[in-house]
């Protein structure tokens, strides 16, 4: 397993995905996100597999998109895949396109930053060890996080995931779940004890039951982050010199220069 980026492990019919780049805090490039979505699509193929829990391995669940190489594309590949990310590497995309809409699991721990915020808000339930570190990176970057915050806004975060969508502040697992945003809080070192709990307990129910929940959740989910997405993307934002020394800055591990909104 050494080098693969995403691992799959079944026992019984509950499977754990790991994210696998633990010396990058499990960073997105372009390659991990094809390498996450090839391994769902093997969970949801897999006919013994009911539940998957999903977790980040190393110090993080995931620091989100890997700046280097994916903020700081050419300026012509970013005009030319609409965005940061490349052809067929849209995390947007991972849970959207199941054929059996079997129900994931997130259990996060450290931090969860930018891209890998939606992906754990996508995923069906969501446990978080204390002391987890949440940012909507993508506000202080200049790519806006209306993605973000309409997800929040489905698990009923209300003003809460206003604020943290607006000002990019650092949140807590434990404002996360007195916001209603996760679903189980789990002590020190018992987020994956957690998850499995639940997944036990999905995995008890008539799976087309549960499926049939998962696909009608998941719907909603692609309907808000198109309308979304669909809105900002004639803002190009992505291409902006706010964004740009905003990526700048984060490689050169320096404070950015003031803003000029454009």
């Amino acid at each position: 397993m050494t080098g693969e980026t995403a691992l799959y492990e079944r026992d019984g019919a509950i499977v754990t995905i790991t994210l696998n780049r633990p010396e990058k805090l499990n960073a997105f490039d372009d390659a991990a996100v094809e390498a996450l979505s090839e391994v769902l699509a093997r969970f949801d193929t897999d006919p013994d597999a009911n539940v998957a829990i999903l977790h980040g391995a190393g110090r993080a669940f995931s620091t989100g998109a890997d700046v280097l190489r994916r903020q700081l594309r050419p300026r012509e590949e970013l005009e030319r895949f609409g965005g940061p990310q490349g052809r067929g590497a849209d995390s947007g995309r991972l849970f959207t396109h199941a054929v059996n809409w079997k129900p994931v699991v997130a259990a996060v721990h450290g931090y969860v930053m930018g891209l890998a915020v939606g992906i754990a808000l996508d995923c069906d339930l969501l446990v978080a060890e204390a002391g987890t570190r949440f940012q909507i990176t993508e506000t202080s970057r200049g790519l806006g996080g209306s993605v973000y915050w309409g997800l929040m806004r489905l698990r009923g975060a209300g003003a809460f995931g206003d604020e943290v969508a607006l000002t990019g502040r650092w949140f807590t697992a434990e404002e996360a779940a007195a916001a209603g945003v996760i679903n189980r809080l789990a002590p020190a070192g018992g987020h994956l004890e957690a998850a499995r709990e639940l997944a036990e307990t999905l995995n008890a129910n008539p799976p087309l039951s549960v499926r049939s929940t998962v696909r009608a959740r998941r719907r909603e989910i692609a309907r808000v982050r198109s309308e979304l997405s669909a809105a900002a993307q004639p803002e190009r934002l992505y291409l902006t010199e706010d964004f740009h020394e905003a990526a700048l800055a984060f490689k050169e591990k320096r404070p950015p220069r003031p803003f000029r909104g454009r």
